[in-house]
């Protein structure tokens, strides 16, 4: 099993690189699938969901170059309909995009249930509820069957869901006349995807905003186009280095992303500053507890509560965290606990009590991440902790280990991946 190995109580200092966006990366990938000339996209994350998506379109019939220095190559001129296979659509839950972009392309698909992280009720009836919008029939079997003589453009009711809005200007965006899109999901990947699929030919306004309006075209063409950073990674760092009472400038970021989790830091006694592409994160005396809701964007994120969390477990108070979008991202702090951390769970709210110490373990991570917030609380920790399960963590974050050893951390791992040429 891949673990990661780190010696704690080390403050990280000095300066990391942010990686494009994983959740960005996975949309892209599939969107270039909807044309039928060849797409270059830079900046993207060396992460094993971005390696069993380009695997997922290198099966569709795509011909796929991925390098590890942040390009993959794309022409999906060769692309043929298929049934995407079970064991590969489960290892993430971006595979459900491939619904929208088969559906678009080809006005008929079959895929199978898409997997990803435990972390709670994934349910697609969203997704399958705007692709009626457009006029497709639906058979949910052991495989997701969606078909339509015809896509017509309609009006749809996200719900704030990313997955849902994503799919649904999929398919709208070759669909025939104009579908607007109520209740959008508003967060940074959302816009960077309708910003490539622009970029292809698509006619999409809005994006960004809670309403999203599509006219539908009838081809899109290849384009040369570049991920934005990671919103999520920088968030990491950045309770990490809080976290440490370290000094850390996050490089290759965008710090308009990052209001609602700067506005925590700074309650709880980070201090932060920025730049135009960067944040400066320094935490030189006590933090304190704070209380916090995760929302949707741009309200504080629910994929950095948990990494959070292992911060709080040595802030001076109690903090309470109400996570309001996933009910099982608290299975953490089970194995904090073991860290000497104090913490409970109360339906969806956990009260977390500081204390001045947490010990080394060997600690499992269950989701991807369970697994930054283990490592952060490594990091504080005295002693060694052995973080087993990383196959979880190397979906999310590009060479963290290495990154980690730059700041002045000490830890070991085996993290290796393939390359597709």
């Amino acid at each position: 099993m891949r673990q990661f190995i780190i010696q704690g109580g080390i403050p990280l200092k000095g300066e990391v690189e942010i990686s494009g966006a994983k959740n960005a990366a996975a949309a892209i990938l599939a969107a270039a699938m909807l044309c039928d000339g060849v797409c270059v996209i830079d900046n993207l994350p060396y992460i094993s969901d971005v390696v069993v998506m380009a695997e997922l379109i290198e099966y569709m019939g795509a011909k796929v170059e991925l390098s590890p220095s942040g390009r993959i190559t794309i022409d999906a001129s060769s692309l043929e309909n298929k049934t995407p296979p079970e064991h590969m659509v489960s290892r993430m839950r971006a595979s459900s995009y491939l619904m929208g972009v088969l559906l678009g392309r080809w006005k008929k698909a079959n895929v199978p249930p898409p997997g990803g992280c435990c972390i709670g009720a994934r349910p697609i009836d969203l997704h399958l509820k705007g692709f009626r919008a457009l006029g497709a029939n639906i058979d949910e079997g052991n495989l997701v069957s969606i078909e339509a003589d015809e896509l017509i453009g309609g009006e749809v009711h996200a719900e704030a869901s990313v997955g849902t809005t994503i799919n649904i200007m999929f398919a709208a965006c070759r669909a025939r006349g104009n579908t607007t899109i109520y209740s959008a999901a508003k967060e940074p990947h959302v816009v960077d995807t309708a910003n490539f699929l622009n970029n292809m030919g698509a006619r999409i306004k809005g994006a960004g905003t809670d309403t999203i309006r599509i006219t539908g075209v009838n081809a899109l063409h290849g384009c040369n186009y570049t991920i934005i950073p990671d919103q999520i990674e920088t968030g990491t760092y950045m309770i990490m280095a809080a976290a440490t009472h370290g000094d850390v400038i996050i490089k290759n970021c965008i710090p308009i992303h990052m209001e609602s989790v700067s506005a925590k830091l700074s309650d709880a006694g980070a201090l932060i500053t920025e730049g135009d592409d960067w944040i400066r994160v320094c935490a030189p005396g006590p933090l304190k507890a704070i209380n916090l809701k995760t929302m949707t964007y741009p309200g504080y994120p629910t994929d950095l509560q948990q990494p959070i969390s292992a911060m709080l477990t040595m802030a001076q108070g109690t903090s309470v965290i109400t996570e309001t979008i996933f009910e099982q991202r608290y299975r953490h702090l089970e194995e904090m606990r073991r860290m000497g951390a104090k913490a409970r769970v109360e339906d969806r709210i956990a009260i977390i009590e500081g204390v001045d110490k947490l010990y080394g373990r060997c600690v499992e991570a269950r989701d991807l991440r369970a697994g930054a917030a283990l490592i952060t609380a490594g990091l504080m920790a005295e002693g060694t902790t052995t973080i087993l399960g990383g196959r979880y963590i190397e979906r999310g974050y590009e060479r963290i280990d290495q990154k980690l050893q730059g700041l002045g951390a000490v830890s070991y791992t085996h993290l290796t991946l393939p390359t597709i040429a």
